[in-house]
C-alpha cells in the first residue's frame, strides 16, 4: 500500500471527482482495503504470545530477516514495505525486482531508530533476535511508540507439525493484510506440491542425514522442533539430531560420529563457502569413519530453504534430488 501524504489526503477532500478519474492500477490498489476493512476487520490474532487487534492491514511495513521478506512478496504486498533488512543469501530472482525497489535499513538488524525512521505501523521479524529487547528492540517498546509487530511462529511454536505451522504462518498474515484469498492459494498450491514429492518418494527407505550449519568445537545443526527437520523427512531422510528439542543447536563432534550420517546438508549462507565447509568436514580425522564422509556424500541447501518460509515446498523436492537421485529422476522421466 503506498504511502497517504496529508497533501494527497487534503486534495482526496477537496478534489472527489477527480480521485474518481483515477487510473485502473490505482482502484486496484485500494479496493482489496476497501473491501477487508468491510469484510475481515477487525482481526484478533495471538502471535507468539502477543494479542494483537487490527482494524484495518497495516500500510507501512519492515521486515526483519530474509525468509518474512519472501513471504510478503510472495504474497505480493511489496507496496507494503518501507523498509526490509537481513539477508542470508541472495533472495530468489522472481522477488529480485521487487526486491531491489524496497529500501534497506541495515546490513544484518537495524536499530530501533533506524526502524523508527522509516515510520512503519508494522514490524515483521523472523527470527526471535529480530526482537531483541537488550538491542532495543523488543516488541514492548515497538507497541509503546504505536507499532505493531509479528514474529514467524517457527521461533515460538513445539511440538506440532511444523509444514502446518507454514501453512498458519501464511494464512495469519494473510489475514493480517486483508489478502485471505491469495495465502489460500498459495496453500493449496504447497500441499499439491508436497504431494507430488511425497508421490515420488513412496516405499523408499529414508537415508539418515546430519545438517552441518556451522561450528568448529562443535557442530550447529537442525534439530527436530523446526521446519529443517521436517524439510528433512518429507525428502526421504531422517535427521540424526531429530531429537534435539529445538530448531536449531549444538551437537558434539563424537555424536556425529556415533549416529554415522550418510548424507550431510550443509546450509550455505554468509562469509563461510560450502567448499570451505566441506573441507573443514573432510579433514577432520575423527569424522574419517563417518559413512557420508568415506562416501562424500553431501547434500547443499541455502539457509533460506530451511526455515519457515515460502522456500520450503520446493526445498523438499530440491533436497529429495539430492538424498534420492535415481527415484527421483526416474520418477520425473516421462
Amino acid at each position: 500500500m503506498s504511502r497517504r501524504t496529508p497533501a494527497l489526503i487534503a486534495a482526496a477532500v477537496l478534489l472527489p471527482l477527480a480521485l474518481t478519474a483515477c487510473s485502473s492500477s490505482e482502484n486496484t490498489d485500494a479496493e482489496p482495503e476497501a473491501a477487508a476493512k468491510s469484510e475481515g476487520f477487525p482481526y484478533t490474532v495471538k502471535n507468539c504470545g502477543v494479542t494483537t487487534t487490527y482494524k484495518a492491514p497495516p500500510k507501512r511495513v519492515v521486515t526483519m530477516n530474509q525468509h518474512v521478506t519472501e513471504i510478503m512478496l510472495e504474497l505480493g504486498l511489496k507496496k507494503s514495505l518501507v523498509g526490509t533488512a537481513y539477508l542470508d543469501d541472495k533472495v530468489l530472482s522472481k522477488y529480485a525486482g521487487d526486491y531491489a525497489s524496497v529500501p534497506v535499513l541495515a546490513k544484518e538488524y537495524p536499530s530501533y531508530e533506524q526502524v523508527l525512521a522509516a515510520n512503519p505501523d508494522f514490524v515483521y521479524g523472523g527470527y526471535g533476535s529480530a526482537f531483541t529487547a537488550g538491542d532495543g528492540r523488543g516488541r514492548e517498546a515497538f507497541k509503546k511508540s504505536g507499532i505493531e509487530t509479528r514474529l514467524n511462529t517457527e521461533s515460538c511454536t513445539k511440538g506440532d507439525q511444523p509444514m502446518d505451522t507454514l501453512y498458519e504462518e501464511i494464512r495469519e498474515v494473510g489475514r493480517t493484510f486483508g489478502i485471505s484469498d491469495r495465502a489460500e492459494a498459495w496453500i493449496k498450491q504447497a500441499k499439491a506440491d508436497n504431494a507430488a514429492t511425497a508421490k515420488k518418494l513412496a516405499d523408499l527407505k529414508p537415508v539418515s542425514v546430519f545438517v552441518y550449519d556451522s561450528g568448529d568445537k562443535s557442530a550447529f545443526t537442525a534439530g527436530g522442533e523446526g521446519i529443517g527437520n521436517e524439510l528433512i523427512e518429507r525428502a526421504g531422510g531422517t535427521n540424526v539430531f531429530a531429537d534435539l528439542d529445538k530448531p536449531f543447536g549444538d551437537a558434539s563432534w563424537e555424536n556425529v560420529v556415533d549416529r554415522k550420517p550418510d548424507v550431510i546438508v550443509i546450509y550455505d549462507y554468509g562469509a563461510t563457502t560450502v567448499e570451505q565447509k566441506k573441507k573443514r568436514l573432510l579433514d577432520d580425522a575423527a569424522l574419517a569413519d563417518v559413512p557420508a564422509i568415506k562416501n562424500k556424500r553431501f547434500a547443499v541447501m541455502p539457509l533460506s530453504d530451511a526455515v519457515l518460509g515460502v522456500r520450503v515446498p520446493a526445498a523438499v523436492d530440491k533436497l529429495a534430488a539430492q538424498l534420492h537421485p535415481e527415484a527421483v529422476e526416474a520418477a520425473t522421466t516421462p
